[in-house]
């Protein structure tokens, strides 16, 4: 029997009365890779495939639904998961400075695990706690109102095993980066013709890949987009149209 055969028929009981709790056999899809992740430290895709196969959904579903969530890790990751929130009001009381400070301290960037793999890093969206920016989530508990100083006790005190939050297990070692082949779809082309020449990843550029304004385009293509765009290009038409002309 493999390790997580092993953990899967350990945890069926447990996995058995969460399914019982809904209605529906599917609300259990989050709890469950809850579940396998407190015990494994990540998702792994034998924990995806069991969970597909106790709800009866495909694992297209299950997979789909978990990579919306940065609460889920799908590949192993460091004991410490440090998650800064790069959100608007944090943005606002300085977190480019703390990330900056985590990265210089860490010694890694976004998406990267130290080489002992005690520590994880990731920028995440907005954590919804804005009234105790800039704030983080380590191995999903909250820690507000960073500073340097705080930084600097927090990695002392993981380093030596003193940190208040438990460390995750580790039932994998962690590669230096754990991102996945889906998640590099942008960096390796995958973008809009728009924002092809964009260094900036929040900027999404304007222009096709030739230079014509989109919208200038979706207007001189009357014969593919006219039917779907005629109301929201209503205001605007007789002023671009005019443009174009120009």
């Amino acid at each position: 029997m493999s390790a997580f055969s092993a953990l899967r028929e350990k945890l069926k009981p447990e996995c058995d009365a969460i399914i019982a709790q809904y209605e529906q056999p599917r609300s259990a899809l989050l709890p469950l890779v809850h579940l396998f992740q407190a015990y494994e430290g990540y998702a792994s895709p034998e924990a995806l495939r069991a969970v597909a196969e106790m709800l009866d959904l495909s694992q297209a579903v299950v997979e789909s639904t978990v990579s919306f969530y940065t609460l889920f890790y799908r590949k192993p990751v460091g004991k410490y998961m440090l998650q800064i929130c790069r959100g608007l009001a944090c943005t606002l009381n300085g977190a480019e400075d703390i990330m900056a400070y985590f990265r210089e301290q860490l010694g890694i960037g976004h998406l990267e695990t130290t080489d002992d793999g005690l520590f994880s890093y990731e920028e995440v969206e907005c954590l919804a706690a804005c009234d105790r920016a800039t704030c983080m989530q380590v191995n999903l508990n909250f820690v507000y109102d960073l500073t340097p100083k705080m930084i600097d006790d927090m990695l002392a005190a993981m380093r030596t095993g003193k940190y208040a939050i438990a460390p995750l297990p580790q039932t994998q070692a962690p590669p230096r980066t754990w991102t996945l082949r889906q998640d590099l779809q942008v960096s390796d082309g995958g973008k809009s013709a728009g924002a092809q020449d964009q260094s900036e990843p929040n900027n999404p550029g304007g222009l096709d890949r030739d230079g014509i304004i989109m919208l200038d385009r979706i207007l001189a293509d009357e014969a593919r987009f006219k039917g779907r765009t005629k109301e929201r290009l209503a205001n605007v038409e007789p002023a671009m149209a005019e443009a174009i002309e120009e």
